[in-house]
């Protein structure tokens, strides 16, 4: 939920915002295997409360957010493709038409369609998009992006950096990131 704020908490400051697609299920697998097991396991009371503290962000951003039928999603070639928008500048509307189409629609982002879709809603070319979204060098920069977050001792995502290593972990650690550009600028 972090996608829904992140861009106007840069504008509020005046910070310059460094968008990097990563894979999360990359991070995941390199320095956060228990994710996994606890996928599997859920302690109850901490489930419920997840749904629960789930339903009241979704509440306080006033975003829609469901059950996605395909969970979780294999994001690489959409990942791919938010680097695409990012060279065409349009990173921030996209991921949040990815979020939208994934978290509130159920649409499984996997797909082709659903990538196009969402890019030629926020003006991109779908087609343009797609085909760059399969190039080695975005390929490349999305593992380089990935292994960058681990290398600076991130864990998961939303992963978030002021002035290049003050770490925060998570969307309700915003606050927190927009006191230390405060606090920096």
């Amino acid at each position: 939920m972090a996608i829904a704020e992140i861009g106007a908490l840069a504008k509020r400051t005046g910070a310059d915002l460094e968008w990097k697609p990563v894979l999360v299920g990359g991070i995941f697998n390199e320095v956060n295997k228990q994710v996994y097991e606890n996928r599997s396991n859920p302690s109850a009371p901490k489930y419920q409360y997840y749904l629960k503290d789930l339903a009241d962000w979704t509440r306080h951003y006033d975003m829609k957010i469901g059950r996605p039928s395909v969970f979780p999603v294999n994001a690489v070639k959409a990942q791919r493709a938010c680097i695409a928008a990012l060279d065409d500048g349009k990173i921030e509307e996209f991921a949040l038409a990815l979020c939208a189409a994934y978290w509130g629609d159920d649409v499984d982002i996997s797909q082709d369609q659903a990538i196009l879709d969402c890019a030629n809603s926020v003006g991109l070319d779908g087609n343009s998009i797609l085909i760059r979204s399969n190039a080695p060098a975005m390929k490349a920069r999305l593992r380089t992006y990935t292994q960058d977050v681990i290398d600076r001792g991130g864990f998961g995502s939303p992963t978030m950096f002021v002035n290049g290593d003050d770490m925060y972990f998570g969307q309700d650690r915003l606050v927190l990131v927009e006191e230390a550009l405060k606090r920096a600028g």
